[in-house]
C-alpha cells in the first residue's frame, strides 16, 4: 500500500509542477506524471536528508514539486534540444 500511496502523490505532484510551469512537454501527461512520481520520490529524500523537515511534515509536498519542476525542466531542455536538432 506504501507504494500505491507514492504513486498517488507522485501523480498530483506531476500534476501541480505541469499547471507550475505550463508549456508543451515532448512526452504528455504520462512522462509528465512519471516525471512527478520521481521528483517526489527524490525531493522528498533529499529534503529528509539534509534534515528539512521529517518524514509526513506537509513541507515535504513543497520539496516534492521542486523536486518535480527541476527533473520536468531538465527533462525538457534535454528532449526539447534533441528533438529540435
Amino acid at each position: 500500500m506504501h507504494i500505491i500511496g507514492w504513486i498517488v502523490f507522485g501523480l498530483v505532484v506531476g500534476i501541480v509542477a505541469k499547471f507550475l510551469m505550463p508549456g508543451r512537454d515532448p512526452g504528455g501527461f504520462v512522462i509528465t506524471a512519471l516525471i512527478g512520481i520521481v521528483g517526489a520520490v527524490v525531493g522528498g529524500f533529499v529534503g529528509r536528508v539534509l534534515g528539512l523537515y521529517k518524514e509526513g511534515d506537509p513541507v515535504g509536498f513543497v520539496m516534492a514539486v521542486i523536486g518535480a519542476i527541476i527533473l520536468l525542466a531538465v527533462y525538457r531542455f534535454t528532449i526539447g534540444r534533441t528533438a529540435t536538432a
